[in-house]
């Protein structure tokens, strides 16, 4: 009698341990499915959002085809979305990291939604200028009210500007032109037809400058990184800079319109396509800078 009850003992210990044994299968089943069911979520969650960083960077590519001048405000605003891109692709496949991501993109939306406007309602108002003008003068017009609009509101603002103890410029612009043999100049974006470049800025009224003969260093690096005109080198105690030109003028503490100008190294060469920077200096100092494209 005994051993019949210790014999149905183990049949139902067994059984138990049977049990928990294919339960703890099915629940071990049961957690495997449901994480990669997770995975396979925000592996397609993730994708999802790098395709959508994706169509807006195409976005942007698109609208800064469509300007003829560099709209820098874009080219910022489409390498922080290249960048989120890059960082995306090599994150972890996790909750948190995907979150983090998606709050970010959010956020570029609403960047891209405004400077996107604003870019079309710039296009709109040139478009309208456009068509008023006679097609022959359209490109002279165009940049020569720029310029004027530019001379005539950073002149007004340096009469309001906090004086400082230094030399300082401002209204700066640039662009390559064509000059006819009366002398009349022609602002060009194309480089295969503009035989020099144009820097023009104003000289910031300050009475806390000493009057008479000043200089300014003017720097220009074409799409290739070199400095073009004479390419000469000033030391500044340990630190040195090349120039393109030294601006020499006299100053009497108020605002003074400058141009300069540098010409092809050969008349049978080209200048170079894409992208120029300019700086201007005082000494060591940068006082301002900008950039200009031909094509």
């Amino acid at each position: 009698m005994t051993n019949k009850t210790a014999s149905n003992g183990l049949k139902v210990a067994l059984g138990i341990a049977i049990a928990l044994f294919i339960g703890l299968g099915v629940f071990s089943s049961s957690l495997y499915k449901e994480k990669k069911q997770n995975e396979k979520e925000l592996i397609s969650e993730k994708t999802k959002v790098l395709n959508e960083l994706n169509q807006m960077a195409t976005q942007y590519d698109v609208a800064m085809s469509e300007n003829n001048v560099v709209n820098q405000n874009l080219v910022d605003a489409k390498g922080r979305i290249d960048g989120l891109i890059d960082s995306l692709k090599v994150s972890e496949n996790n909750l948190k990291s995907l979150w983090k991501y998606k709050t970010k993109y959010l956020s570029l939306q609403k960047e891209m939604d405004y400077l996107l406007t604003e870019n079309d309602k710039l296009k709109v108002e040139n478009q309208m200028l456009a068509t008023s003008l006679d097609s022959t003068k359209v490109e002279l017009v165009q940049r020569t009210m720029f310029t004027d609009s530019l001379l005539v509101q950073n002149t007004a603002l340096a009469d309001v500007v906090e004086s400082a103890a230094t030399l300082s410029a401002n209204s700066m612009k640039a662009s390559g032109v064509l000059e006819r043999s009366s002398g009349k100049q022609i602002p060009m974006e194309k480089a295969s037809r503009s035989d020099k470049i144009r820097i023009c800025f104003t000289v910031a009224k300050n009475k806390l400058v000493e009057a008479g003969d000043k200089e300014l260093f003017v720097q220009v690096i074409d799409p290739k990184n070199n400095i073009l005109g004479s390419n000469e080198q000033v030391v500044f105690g340990e630190e040195t800079l090349n120039y393109s030109l030294i601006s020499k003028f006299s100053y009497e503490n108020q605002s003074l319109p400058i141009c300069e100008y540098i010409a092809k190294k050969d008349k049978k060469d080209d200048f170079e396509k894409g992208t120029y920077k300019v700086n201007v200096f005082n000494g060591k100092e940068l006082v301002t800078s900008t950039q200009f494209s031909m094509r």
